[in-house]
């Protein structure tokens, strides 16, 4: 059930990258961006349904091997993590379709979030979209192109969602490596999945969003953003495996980091 959560939400965070791209085949950048929020905001809130169930492994967990039981749930559950990242790469060209639709589907309803899946959540509509199913394909790959992407944006998306992936699971195994703190620990997760968002915004997604702009202005400009969304995908996932390294030692360096806030 957590499991399936984390997938879930990791796959929408995911798809989410497709919005932009599909903004700039419309030329509707500012629609897809609202769309792209509401995105976000599901995903921020399915993440925040599935901790009280997270949280609760702790209390079932065994006392005789409750650090071995707790670290291998979570383990699975960071695992479900790349599996849902790797589901919304599968996805982006049928959602890039879909959401190029939803796009001047908006418009007609004047920005009616509401209106649209009102609407559109109809047998009919859910049809077209099955027919708009197409999976990434070998052509896709090869026609990425990553030498005018700077590595460093790579780099920094990766670690975010690495942050971000664990900053939950780190902080609850942070409040068994230190009991008579464990509350002080299980808070900080809002910390840093909180520097895991600023970072997210301050380097990552107004570059992003520049060469979404320049879709249409710049020559080359809409296969720059689509190897760049191809980066950014692929940095999730890469991600979400540096999430595997960083879940124990990000546990330990919350736990030392209450020792100081305990203080306060």
């Amino acid at each position: 059930m957590i499991a399936l959560f984390i997938l879930l939400i990791h796959c929408i965070e995911t798809l989410a990258y497709s919005t932009r791209i599909s903004g700039a085949r419309v030329g509707f950048i500012a629609s897809a961006l609202s769309l792209f929020n509401l995105m976000v905001i599901v995903s921020r809130m399915a993440n925040m349904v599935q901790q009280p169930f997270t949280g609760s492994l702790l209390d079932v967990a065994p006392l005789d091997n409750r650090l071995d039981f707790v670290e291998s749930q979570f383990r699975v559950i960071i695992g479900a993590a790349s599996v849902g990242t790797i589901l919304g790469i599968l996805l982006l060209p049928t959602f890039v379709a879909v959401f190029s639709r939803a796009i001047l589907h908006l418009r007609m309803e004047k920005g009616s979030v509401i209106g649209l899946f009102w609407k559109r959540l109809k047998l009919s509509y859910i049809r077209r979209m099955i027919l708009l199913f197409r999976s990434v394909s070998p052509g896709d790959i090869r026609s990425i192109d990553f030498r005018d992407i700077p590595k460093s944006l790579f780099f920094t998306n990766m670690v975010v969602t690495a942050v971000y992936t664990i900053g939950v699971l780190s902080a609850l195994y942070a409040a068994l490596l230190a009991p008579d703190r464990a509350s002080t620990a299980i808070m900080a997760s809002g910390l840093v999945n909180g520097i895991a968002t600023i970072l997210l915004v301050l380097f990552v997604d107004p570059k992003i969003s520049l060469t979404a702009d320049e879709v249409g202005k710049t020559p080359g400009s809409y296969m720059r953003l689509r190897n760049m969304t191809a980066m950014m995908v692929l940095a999730r996932f890469s991600g979400t495996l540096l999430a595997q390294i960083l879940f124990i030692p990000g546990a330990y360096y919350v736990a030392w980091l209450t020792k100081y806030i305990f203080l306060f």
